[in-house]
């Protein structure tokens, strides 16, 4: 799982890199595709029955919301810098938790609300709106943060009957045929070498990333891989260093700090929680 976000670092740091250049949309797309070769290698080696599913709509809709999130995320990643983002990604579990709450009515006691509720100040402080430090663009992380947040409550329902491979595959399916819709309108042919480089980092580092992340969710449970999600900030202001000479400031790294110890202890309880409740990660 460690390698897996070491890999969607680099992916997301490719994208950022061609932000410059190319549509988000056509970014994602080329994201997405590099997921369907990894699927498609699943395919190859487990058969078709990873298909076989008792929710057909419920997949799509994941793959959409898959599409949603990774889409805004790029977009504000031509706004803000790398680490920024990624710190601000991390209020999904909060937002996971809110909507369980909402949407399947699971309980929630008051030390993980207020969990959530620090995350949030946390995420404030990364973004310290009205103050002009960081781009409004941030808070369309938060809107991506939202989306992958639905993905996982769609999971959550799609944990009792489909496996991960057919959630994961479903995902890259719907999500890579709804971003081919609008590619005759934004699509820009790469002139630049780094450009070719840069489009094969993301897509290859997307299929080795997913790949992993599979077989990390096939030996340990989703609850206790999960806090190795943070170490995507690590790989993000070192990419961010070494391709944009960026680091983050204090207030940003302070502010990931208060929302990683929030989180960690929200997965804390989440662990307790699946001892009741067999949970699943679809990616």
């Amino acid at each position: 799982m460690l390698l897996g976000m070491f890999c969607y670092s680099a992916a997301d740091t490719s994208a950022k890199f061609l932000t410059d250049d190319l549509d988000p949309l056509q970014i994602v797309w080329s994201r997405q595709m590099g997921l369907t070769v990894g699927v498609l290698v699943l395919l190859a080696v487990r058969g078709l029955g990873v298909l076989r599913t008792t929710h057909p709509k419920l997949q799509i809709t994941r793959g959409v919301m898959a599409a949603c999130s990774a889409t805004l995320f790029v977009v504000a990643l031509q706004y803000v810098p790398l680490a920024v983002a990624v710190a601000v990604s991390f209020v999904a579990p909060f937002c996971v938790t809110v909507l369980g709450a909402l949407v399947l009515k699971e309980r929630v006691g008051l030390r993980r609300w207020l969990a959530v509720l620090i995350g949030f100040v946390g995420m404030l402080i990364v973004v310290r709106p009205g103050m002009g430090v960081v781009h409004p663009g941030a808070l369309l992380v938060v809107a991506a943060a939202f989306f992958f947040a639905v993905r996982q409550i769609i999971s959550r329902v799609l944990g009792a009957s489909d496996n991960t491979e057919t959630t994961i595959t479903y995902t890259a399916f719907a999500s890579v045929v709804l971003l081919t819709i609008p590619q005759p309108f934004v699509w820009t042919t790469p002139t630049q070498p780094e450009q070719y480089v840069a489009l094969l980092v993301l897509a290859v580092m997307a299929a080795i990333g997913e790949i992993l992340v599979i077989k990390a969710l096939e030996i340990a449970q989703a609850v206790a891989l999960a806090p190795t999600h943070y170490s995507l900030i690590i790989w993000s202001t070192f990419y961010g260093f070494v391709v944009f000479n960026h680091l983050p400031d204090f207030w940003t790294l302070f502010g990931a700090a208060v929302i990683m110890a929030s989180g960690l202890y929200t997965l804390h309880r989440e662990r307790a929680a699946s001892r009741i409740r067999p949970d699943i990660d679809g990616g």
